[in-house]
């Protein structure tokens, strides 16, 4: 018995009820009866057509009405297609539509007896609806400039398309896996897709001189893909993704839906025995990995102009949120089809770019209604921002999140100006992490949290240091459960320390790279941002702790703990909390006798409360110190 087999038999003592379900009936039987369902309304939904037949092809049941995910391969828009999802968007779905990070559309408010008429006119023009839920192989991104940008050494949409007609409204494929399957395809070298983040990656690489991809598997929320040390060629794309769909499907795991996904199959076999039973699989020996050519990030990040190989520009349109509209789809694809060659490129990062503009027409492009609709976006908070459906429109959002990420954008635009910068924010309304939190420069995930007087408000998990590099990396939680009120102010003052120390051109990835996360431990910049809230916010003393480049530093708690306490003090009374001392032998330091209020006689406007804490960061006993920055955080709650 192989490794594989065992594991699935360890697995397969039960089946989960979503299997359960899933063994009633064929997907497509329930597609062939939509008219049907439209026509009877709600009173002829089958349960298990609404929990999960109907997701099979894009259709998510919320109550009163449907939320629809059309695939947009690659993110890559006609001029038809995108006036037809606009016209569909306004006839049937309150002219509202979502752009999400899987670089497709979701519709919303559709009623189900419109369901057969507006997936029958998605398909008159081309658009499929089918695989964008529950357990089947989702919509496959790449770089949106794919083909067109000067760094685009492969170009990804035909291996897409190849990969797509595997499956696509193949009914031996509908359903057919044990979970979700996300899969991504990357040609360029710039990381524009958030391409370490899917179960199956397919990542830019050379070997030997010959250019394919190398092999990255089994990402999820707060994880990234592993690498798979194995290199396929443009050519063999196809046949490995179709052998690794196939292993997953007859090995993957069933019972537990949580622990379902390909990673689990990955930790329990190892990479090495799964990559060999895709080998067998496929009938091909792969060869082993070559250099990863991927850059840090995308290329464009910051610009709205790009311009293209074929000398002509790509113009990026920032759309808060990814919160969009039919009209205004429709108003994107006219600018493109006059401005351009008619095509529009989504992102994953829910914005678009209307593509191959000659220089000639960005002036009128400019002009148009849709660029002067969206220009007031066009800036740092809002350009690289991404934010999942929250309470409005998902049953598993905790805080309403796009509209909190718009306006923690505008509060931050107005309290922190910075040119030339870079900073990624992502919002999930909840612990799923559709947003990708977990990669964001500063994410934030949905949760209820307590204001001092123990009212129970919206609040976020704030997380920091995600990194899309080669050596993609999940960012570190900074704190819990913190009001979003309260959360802005820590998110500035970690922005202000960015501004003031940046180099020229560094993006916020870099930054922490070479200042934050080299010189402090995520403790004492957790402390960082709550003493800061507390002096400013708090108690109105405008009065901010810096933060400083420390090269000769150590981040043991301890040191950087008593550290903050000597700056507090000078900081909030004038003076020095240790005077030097000649001494016969060497300089030493010599304590000044305080008590535990000192802080607040000499400084009236600080309360005994924070005199006490900076007394028990700086005692002249060093075992008579505060040990660990959490004790100090709980403290600064009283205050």
């Amino acid at each position: 018995m192989t490794i594989l087999e065992k594991a699935l038999e360890a697995r397969s003592t039960k089946v989960n009820k979503v299997e359960t379900t899933k063994a009633l009936k064929m997907p497509m039987d329930v597609y062939a009866k939509l008219d049907e369902i439209a026509a009877a309304g709600y009173e002829g939904l089958a349960k298990e057509d609404s929990a999960y037949f109907l997701k099979c092809f894009g259709l998510f049941d919320k109550g009163e009405d449907f939320m629809l995910r059309v695939r947009i391969p690659g993110g890559q828009l006609t001029y038809d297609e995108a006036v037809c999802i606009g016209e569909v968007a306004k006839q049937y779905g309150n002219d509202y539509i979502d752009i999400t990070t899987r670089m497709q559309i979701e519709l919303r408010y559709i009623q189900i007896a419109d369901i057969a008429k507006v997936l029958n006119t998605l398909k008159k023009c081309g658009l499929s609806t089918f695989q964008t839920g529950v357990d089947n192989p989702r919509n496959i991104v790449t770089d949106p400039l794919d083909g067109i940008a000067y760094d685009c050494i492969i170009e990804s949409m035909p291996l897409i398309k190849q990969l797509q007609d595997i499956f696509i409204e193949n009914p031996e494929w509908i359903s057919a896996l044990p979970r979700k399957f996300n899969t991504a395809v990357l040609g360029s070298l710039s990381n524009s897709c958030n391409i370490f983040g899917h179960d199956c990656n397919f990542v830019l690489a050379q070997k030997e001189g010959v250019f394919g991809f190398n092999i990255y598997l089994g990402a999820r929320v707060g994880m990234q893909a592993q690498d798979a040390n194995t290199f396929v060629t443009a050519e063999e794309v196809p046949s490995f993704f179709q052998a690794l769909l196939t292993v997953f499907k007859n090995y993957g795991y069933r019972d537990n839906r949580n622990k379902n996904r390909l990673i689990f199959l990955l930790n329990d076999v190892g990479i090495e025995n799964f990559i060999e039973a895709v080998k067998k699989e496929a009938g091909l020996e792969f060869t082993s990995a070559g250099v990863t050519m991927v850059q840090s990030q995308n290329i464009a990040l910051g610009s709205n102009k790009v311009l293209g190989r074929n000398g002509k520009f790509n113009y990026k349109i920032i759309v808060p949120s990814g919160i969009f509209s039919g009209s205004h789809m429709i108003a994107a694809a006219e600018a493109a089809k006059k401005n351009g060659d008619g095509n529009i490129r989504l992102t994953y990062d829910q914005n678009f770019y209307i593509i191959n503009v000659p220089k000639e027409n960005i002036s009128d492009l400019e002009e148009s209604y849709i660029v002067k609709e969206y220009a007031p976006y066009n800036n740092l908070y809002f350009r690289d921002m991404i934010a999942c459906a929250g309470t409005a429109t998902c049953s598993f959002g905790v805080i309403p999140n796009k509209p909190d990420a718009i306006e923690m954008a505008h509060f931050l635009s107005s309290e922190v100006a910075i040119k030339n910068a870079n900073v990624r924010m992502n919002w999930s309304a909840c612990p799923k992490g559709c947003g990708i939190h977990g990669i964001a420069d500063i994410g934030f995930e949905g949760c209820k949290a307590k204001e001092s007087d123990g009212t129970r408000v919206d609040g976020v998990h704030l997380f920091l240091g995600g990194k899309i590099t080669r050596d993609a990396q999940e960012a570190h939680v900074l704190h819990k459960a913190l009001p979003i009120t309260e959360a802005k102010h820590h998110v500035k003052y970690l922005l202000k320390t960015y501004a003031t120390h940046k180099l020229r051109g560094e993006t916020y990835e870099a930054f922490d790279d070479r200042f934050l996360s080299s010189n402090y431990s995520f403790q004492a910049l957790a402390f960082f941002t709550k003493i800061n809230y507390v002096l400013n916010e708090k108690l109105e003393l405008g009065l901010t702790l810096e933060l400083e480049e420390e090269p000769k530093s150590s981040k043991r708690e301890e040191y950087e703990l008593f550290a903050f306490g000597l700056k507090l003090f000078k900081l909030l009374t004038g003076e020095k909390r240790f005077e030097s001392v000649i001494g016969l032998e060497a300089t030493k330091l010599k304590p000044r006798q305080i008590k535990r209020d000192e802080v607040s006689k000499l400084n009236p406007k600080v309360p005994t409360k924070l005199s006490e804490i900076i007394y028990d960061m700086t005692h002249e006993n060093k075992h008579e110190r505060a040990a660990v920055f959490s004790e100090l955080l709980v403290a600064l709650k009283e205050i």
